[in-house]
C-alpha cells in the first residue's frame, strides 16, 4: 500500500513587535527602537541612532525596522504595538498622510506587510513593551549626546 506524502501545514508563528521613536528637537537627532517577542518571549530588542530627522518619521522608521527584522523569523500574524497614535491611524488608513515623506515610508511598510497578517494598536505610553522601547532609543540618543 501506498501513502502519498502530504505536505506539511506551514508553522503558525505570531509575533508581537512594539516600536517606537524618538528625536531631540523636532526635527533633530533621533533614534529608533523596537522589540520582538514570540508568545511572551524576547527574541530581539534593539535601540539604535538613525541621524536628523522628525519625531513621526522615527516612528515611522522603527516599524520599518521592526518588521524587516521580524519577517525574518517567517511570521505568520504580528501584532505592533506603539504609542503613536498618527503612527497607528496613518497606517491603518483611519487618518489620511498629508506629508509626503511619511506617505513613501508608509508606502515602505505597506510593502514590507505583504503576505503578513498585521493588526496596529495603539497603547498608552506606559505599556510596558514600548516603555521598553523608550529606553532603548533615549539610550542611543545618550550615546550620541555624550559624544
Amino acid at each position: 500500500m501506498f501513502i502519498k506524502n502530504k505536505p506539511l501545514k506551514k508553522h503558525q508563528m505570531k509575533l508581537t513587535i512594539y516600536t517606537d521613536g524618538a528625536s531631540r528637537n523636532n526635527p533633530g537627532k533621533a533614534a529608533i527602537a523596537y522589540r520582538i517577542e514570540i508568545e511572551g518571549k524576547l527574541i530581539e530588542e534593539k535601540g539604535e541612532y538613525i541621524g536628523i530627522t522628525t519625531n513621526n518619521q522615527a516612528e515611522y522608521k522603527a516599524l520599518i525596522k521592526a518588521l524587516k527584522e521580524a519577517k525574518k523569523h517567517n511570521p505568520s500574524e504580528i501584532t505592533h504595538y506603539s504609542d503613536s497614535q498618527l503612527l497607528i491611524k496613518q497606517v491603518t488608513g483611519e487618518w489620511k498622510v498629508k506629508e509626503e515623506k511619511l506617505q513613501e515610508l508608509k508606502d515602505e511598510i505597506l510593502k514590507l506587510e505583504n503576505g503578513i497578517k498585521v493588526r496596529h494598536e495603539h497603547v498608552r505610553r506606559n505599556n510596558i513593551g514600548v516603555t521598553r522601547c523608550d529606553e532603548l532609543a533615549n539610550n542611543a540618543l545618550d550615546k550620541i549626546t555624550r559624544k
